[in-house]
């Protein structure tokens, strides 16, 4: 049983660092198979990832494990959740192993391979999604059979979610669904690529899409229409403002490679022609908060300017003038304490005991809010996340394979006398 601990466990000999990988690694991944396979669906946010779902879950009840999926309201797109029960037939508590399956696009880059059709070169599995983040997903489902085998205390879970890289839209209907069917892990390691080294915190995530809009005129006569173009520049400069502002002001957190809370516009479109006065312009701006700090006054200090201080500047030059605000999407930070017992339990496993932080987002901070103890840790880099040749080491998928091991054991009943 997973306990939270006061002070930092001291990991033994058998929970050192795996020994290097052979120069022959490919020959003896298990989870090599599994990876390829996930690989060769494309999906990308904007595509179904149904096929993949719909595999892993006939995979899994091949080995009698059933699964529960969650679709959201387009039919196409599914989370899975399934569990390895405990040897005494338990399916509450125990550990999450969580991934999401969708990936980002290739549009526009230059591969030196077919992205979807995983291949490996010196030492190197190359395809989209092999770093971000379908090697880890693979390597705990190739493990699954060995989950089986160990006489485990407690359960272990698998969950598959859909529509991270868009704003982490896929999880909460599945954690929702934990939580009606009363489920309550008591820890969560998110496989994101972090060369296998546990990441404690990371930021929040929040984005919105902004319109402006004026009035249309012939840019002869500007005086009769309303810039919806100069007034949403206005906008995206106080927005820049405040970014500068919280990289003068803080408040700061130095285990962060950028210590402050950031923010930024990043993309805009407005007008139809250069001889008429824009009637609309629509933008879509973010802003990455420290776990410590809360997001909502940042984004109330933003509409509150763009609501008292544009907005009745506008209406003087013309009555219909409007400003809207939409969400496109958030993911709330996470900071794990280093009581958790899954922080202690991640850290004894991997023997790295360095106090990381990110700037990117991920579901671990959904998990963390539900109530469920989070850290990630997983294969790969992420330096190589979104690029094209996007690839993981093998060595770090024979690295990630190790760790699950270990893992499973430290889920065993023996390691619990």
């Amino acid at each position: 049983m997973l306990q939270d601990a006061e002070t930092p466990h001291t990991p033994s000999s058998s929970l050192r660092p795996a020994a290097p990988p052979s120069p022959h690694a490919s020959e003896s991944l298990l989870s090599l198979p599994w990876v390829e396979r996930l690989v060769s669906f494309n999906t990308t946010s904007r595509l179904p990832n149904i096929g993949l779902i719909e595999t892993v879950r006939d995979a899994l009840a091949a080995l009698g494990i059933e699964s529960t999926l969650t679709r959201d309201a387009r039919g196409q797109w599914a989370n899975l959740f399934a569990t390895i029960p405990a040897a005494n037939g338990e399916t509450h508590g125990g550990v999450v192993l969580s991934g999401h399956t969708d990936v980002v696009p290739v549009d526009g880059q230059d591969w030196s391979s077919d992205p979807f059709k995983p291949e490996v070169r010196e030492g190197r599995l190359y395809g989209r999604g092999t770093c971000d983040m379908k090697g880890f997903i693979g390597a705990a489902l190739a493990l699954v059979p060995e989950m089986q085998a160990a006489t485990l205390a407690k359960p272990i879970h698998l969950a598959l979610s859909f529509d991270e890289e868009i704003g982490c839209a896929g999880a909460p209907l599945m954690i929702a669904d934990l939580q009606k069917r009363g489920i309550r892990p008591e820890g969560c390691i998110v496989g994101e690529p972090t060369s296998m080294r546990p990441i404690v915190a990371h930021k929040g995530i929040n984005a919105y899409r902004c319109c402006i809009r004026g009035h249309a005129a012939h840019s002869s006569l500007t005086p009769k229409g309303l810039n919806a173009i100069e007034y949403a520049a206005r906008l995206i400069c106080y927005i820049r403002d405040m970014a500068d502002e919280m990289r003068r002001l803080g408040p700061f957190d130095e285990h962060y490679d950028v210590p402050f809370s950031t923010a930024q516009t990043s993309m805009i479109e407005g007008g139809i022609a250069i001889n008429t006065v824009p009637a609309e312009c629509r933008f879509s701006f973010e802003f990455r908060n420290l776990p410590a700090l809360d997001p909502a006054p940042i984004f109330a200090r933003i509409e509150r300017y763009a609501h008292d201080t544009l907005l009745p500047q506008m209406k003087r030059e013309h009555p219909n003038a409007s400003i809207e605000f939409a969400p496109i999407s958030s993911a709330p930070g996470l900071d794990a304490t280093e009581q958790a017992a899954i922080t202690q339990l991640v850290r004894a496993l991997t023997g790295d005991h360095a106090k990381r932080k990110v700037a990117y987002g991920t579901e671990a901070g959904l998990f963390a809010l539900a109530g469920v103890p989070s850290i990630v840790c997983g294969p790969g880099d992420i330096q190589q996340a979104h690029k094209p040749d996007e690839y993981v080491e093998l060595a770090q998928l024979q690295q990630c394979e190790a760790f699950l091991r270990k893992f499973i054991r430290s889920m065993s009943v023996d390691a619990h006398v």
